[in-house]
């Protein structure tokens, strides 16, 4: 049986230095990844109001 994978990536831009948007399927949160050799982040996407940008999540 297969585990359903929480997260999707939805942007991807990069290779050794790299960002990504990442959506949480169950919440529809987006989170802004980027990392750059061994060094990495990862925060909430927020819109110009400051609040979280949520996606609509398809059931």
């Amino acid at each position: 049986m297969k585990k359903e994978e929480r997260f999707v990536k939805i942007f991807s831009q990069g290779g050794i230095s790299a960002t990504e948007i990442l959506v949480d399927k169950q919440t529809g949160v987006n989170y802004l990844f980027h990392h750059q050799g061994y060094a990495g982040g990862l925060t909430v996407l927020l819109d110009k109001d400051g609040k979280p940008v949520v996606t609509k999540v398809e059931e």
